[in-house]
């Protein structure tokens, strides 16, 4: 059967198609959003995303149309008069530059930092001589496959006690375990790491965002986060929602294992690609650094004429791999090792990879 390795949209879950069907035939697809079959729907895939995922009790699960509409949220619901914008790559720079079209009387900082490079230093030196009052972060930058290193979490814990955190957490919710008590806004898509068909974003905001907010004050657009945050308190959206994502989201995150398990299984896997690659002759690993390497997406680099082959090879054996962006886009591939692509595939990529040395 074919399988998808491109990161977003990627691979859904295999009992999807068997889900629908069940949605359909319980009448939830018709459901409207202020009924109360759908508000003990929502509050049931609330309950789930805490205990799966381990978000905190107190933090409220919003769901939004994507995790793009969240930059316009937050840019007009938030209270700041400066914000400082970290990133390596194109998701984080769009982030930043649709913050300053938003809110053009703010200052907006940008600082980017390279591909390898650790930023804990960069990022430690700004908020010891400017704290912003937000701060922006892309835990894993989708474009390169870089992630944010441990030692970064450990330099907001000394250094940014009064700066408002925001996450872009997208190829990383559902797919490893997030440090949820050291940022208070975090949003991710859920056609990557949870498995599900596009078309539905979460915003997990935390008590201290939602006080910023009501000291904004900002009630004028319809998504506004106050009004967000007023109607899942009641078990309901703004907006007609994706019913049928969430009844997925729900029965998905019911079928498959918590968090933690599934943390280490894509750890594992991760590990199992960058061993073929390490000894391959033309194919090697765009992110050489260790600890800002993303473990859900792999940035795969070679020669194009070399990356056409394997395109071709992958697209005959069944496989959908992804390609380079922005930069990268010409000498690099990119694989999802997100948990709804079975171990089996992502063996069977690997042994195609040790396969064709050309």
């Amino acid at each position: 059967m074919p399988v998808s390795f491109y990161p977003g949209p990627s691979e859904v879950y295999p009992r999807i198609p068997e889900y629908v069907q069940e949605a359909y035939q319980e009448g939830l697809l018709s459901s409207n959003h202020r009924s109360e079959a759908f508000m003990r729907l929502w509050a049931q895939t609330k309950q789930l995303l805490q205990q799966q995922l381990e978000v905190p009790e107190a933090y409220e699960v919003i769901c939004v149309s994507s995790a793009t509409e969240c930059w316009q949220s937050l840019a007009l619901s938030l209270a700041f008069s400066e914000s400082l914008h970290l990133y390596s790559g194109d998701f984080g720079k769009k982030w930043a530059q649709y913050t300053q079209a938003l809110r053009p009387e703010a200052v907006v900082r940008h600082l980017a930092f390279g591909l390898d490079e650790d930023p804990s230093p960069l990022l430690e030196a700004q908020l010891q001589t400017r704290p912003p009052d937000l701060l922006c972060l892309t835990y894993v930058e989708t474009s390169n496959a870089t992630q944010l290193p441990e030692q970064l979490w450990s330099v907001l814990r000394r250094n940014a006690p009064h700066t408002l955190v925001a996450v872009d957490a997208t190829s990383a919710m559902g797919g490893v375990r997030l440090p949820w008590h050291l940022g208070d806004i975090w949003y991710a898509s859920v056609q990557k790491c949870l498995g599900l068909p596009a078309g539905m974003g979460l915003l997990i905001v935390s008590p201290r965002a939602i006080q910023n907010a009501y000291q904004q004050g900002e009630t004028r657009y319809y998504h506004s986060l106050i009004a967000q945050v007023e109607n899942t308190r009641k078990q309901q959206t703004t907006h007609t929602p994706n019913v049928l994502g969430i009844y997925l989201l729900a029965r998905t995150l019911a079928d498959n294992p918590p968090i933690g398990t599934t943390h280490q299984r894509l750890q594992q896997q991760a590990q199992a690609y960058t061993a073929c690659l390490e000894t391959h002759p033309q194919l090697s690993l765009l992110v050489s650094n260790v600890a800002v390497r993303a473990p859900t997406v792999l940035a795969i680099k070679a020669a194009p004429e070399v990356l056409t082959q394997l395109y071709q090879k992958a697209a005959t054996a069944g496989m959908t791999l992804g390609n380079g962006y922005g930069a990268w886009k010409h000498h690099t591939l990119r694989v999802a090792n997100f948990p709804a692509i079975a171990t089996e595939a992502h063996q069977g990529l690997i042994d195609l990879l040790n396969q064709y040395r050309f």
